[in-house]
């Protein structure tokens, strides 16, 4: 891997083992940062060495407590703003609120635009993400966004798991809105798709009607982009074991894992949930044996590399 002498890869405190997998895959030395709390919650940062006409990479998820992280990037960024670095580009592996990307209801905001402008008010010259909830969010700002995916990390590992994938597998989609990314993962894996119907009648609630396909005999295998309580999952594995299906796993790229979630796929009838370690696990979660992470660490040194020294990122987009 290439090194530019002008990068500096800096960690924010969210999910350091995911940072320094990143940094050790770069092949940098982490940057000297100190990042401290006040006892009234007030954060301090500072960086400890000069980064004037540097590229600076500061990797955080905004993941719980999310404001808390996201107010660690964004000082961040003020900060390399001030000390006059080249580039400032905010690397955030899980990118929080992306699920409040447009008026759900009359009178609320759009919270994703919000956190957009902050970013690039701070001091953010680029962002690079992975499977924003909803890609419009990239047209939210006026700088680049790099926003990767996890498909191929998916991919990779379900043939290595699965003998005759195209006769085990069936790539399922949680629901209508998931089509796209259900495709995407079914497509190089040469299988076929369904769909689970639901209704939801109220927020972290999901009730299955129908599933439309024929699943019998077959590993269902569903694809999405955040688990949070684990209830949608769950409740479409019932319906497809139900329907026929020989197992069902589910890969999700943020494992969220909120409230009783694992308790809840620790009950269910899901034979494994693959996630990434874009976001740092409980305990619990470590331990759960049905709960199994894949690392983007390489994907997102690779990128950032390419950054750095202006390559094209194209390939980590698609398969």
């Amino acid at each position: 891997m290439t090194l530019n002498p002008k990068m500096r890869l800096f960690s924010g405190t969210s999910n350091l083992p995911l940072t320094e997998s990143i940094i050790k895959n770069t092949g940098m030395p982490m940057g000297e940062m100190n990042i401290q709390r006040f006892a009234d919650g007030e954060i301090y940062l500072q960086y400890m060495e000069s980064i004037r006409g540097l590229d600076v990479f500061f990797i955080q998820s905004t993941c719980k407590p999310a404001n808390a992280n996201l107010m660690e990037v964004l000082i961040a960024m003020d900060a390399a703003k001030r000390a006059s670095a080249r580039h400032i580009c905010a690397v955030i592996p899980y990118f929080g609120y992306a699920r409040q990307d447009r008026k759900s209801a009359s009178r609320t905001p759009i919270s994703a635009k919000l956190v957009a402008d902050l970013l690039q008010v701070a001091g953010a010259t680029r962002v690079l993400t992975m499977d924003l909830h909803a890609t419009q969010i990239q047209g939210f700002f006026d700088i680049p966004v790099d926003n990767i995916f996890a498909t191929s990390l998916f991919v990779e590992d379900i043939r290595r798991i699965n003998q005759d994938v195209q006769r085990e597998v069936m790539v399922v989609s949680p629901d209508v809105g998931g089509v796209v990314r259900s495709r995407a993962l079914a497509k190089p894996l040469g299988v076929e798709i369904a769909i689970v119907d639901k209704r939801r009648p109220a927020p972290n609630v999901a009730k299955v009607m129908n599933i439309v396909g024929d699943v019998r005999d077959r590993h269902c295998i569903m694809v999405d982009d955040i688990v949070d309580t684990a209830g949608t999952l769950c409740n479409a594995a019932e319906a497809l074991m139900d329907h026929g299906a020989s197992k069902v796993s589910a890969y999700v790229t943020h494992g969220v894992l909120s409230g009783a979630a694992v308790e809840n796929i620790n009950l269910s009838v899901l034979h494994e949930l693959v996630i990434t370690d874009s976001i740092q696990q409980s305990k619990s979660a470590q331990d759960c044996q049905k709960i199994r992470q894949l690392s983007i660490a390489p994907m997102f040194a690779d990128a950032i590399s390419r950054i750095s020294d202006d390559r094209s990122i194209s390939s980590l987009y698609t398969i």
